[in-house]
């Protein structure tokens, strides 16, 4: 069974092909916070500010609708790509800018049309805890881990032709699908300091 990914409004439809492998985290990093505050809709960040991401391979996801909605948004000339719904501004995932490093972080906001925990079990890691707003724990052995265990797909996955299968990027130049807007750093740096 695979695990359906979708915008709020239903605009962009698709699914994550199960079994797929993957990593659940919380992030708390202060780009993922800006990120939550620049689309500016309910329930993308919890109370502390984390984002609940679902590492995989983006050669997993499928769109099956709703490509010409997908957006790419960076916080600086060099940040990851961060992909998002123009529709209802749905996050949908973060990529690095090279196709070649085969990963996505898909956020929760887009897959909670099932249940998270039954197909990916619950966050157990928790990144970059120092930015949140609050007191959270932090996971340094399971964060290594989940490192190495991230390793051991995106390494193998560049050495073959499986960072052409990424709906992202274009499968022929490798760029990205939607030309990035990058925000400036003042626009950065308000998004950053706001609660």
């Amino acid at each position: 069974m695979n695990h359906r990914l979708q915008c709020q409004c239903g605009a962009i439809r698709g699914y994550l092909a199960l079994p797929a492998t993957t990593v659940r985290a919380v992030c708390y990093c202060r780009d993922c916070q800006a990120f939550g505050r620049y689309l500016g809709c309910a329930g993308v960040l919890d109370e502390q500010g984390g984002s609940d991401i679902v590492a995989t391979l983006p050669s997993r996801v499928r769109f099956e609708q709703g490509l010409d909605a997908l957006a790419c948004v960076s916080l600086s000339e060099t940040g990851i790509l961060r992909w998002y719904a123009s529709c209802c501004r749905t996050p949908i995932g973060n990529t690095p800018r090279d196709r070649r490093t085969h990963y996505v972080g898909l956020i929760h906001s887009c897959l909670t049309q099932q249940p998270l925990d039954a197909s990916f079990g619950p966050a157990r890691l928790h990144l970059n805890t120092k930015s949140a707003r609050g007191s959270v724990s932090a996971t340094p052995l399971g964060t290594m881990l989940a490192i190495l265990r991230l390793m051991s797909w995106i390494i193998p996955a560049r050495l073959t032709r499986r960072p052409r299968d990424n709906p992202f990027f274009d499968p022929v130049s490798g760029d990205p699908i939607k030309q990035p807007q990058v925000l400036s750093g003042a626009e950065v740096s308000a998004l950053k300091g706001a609660n």
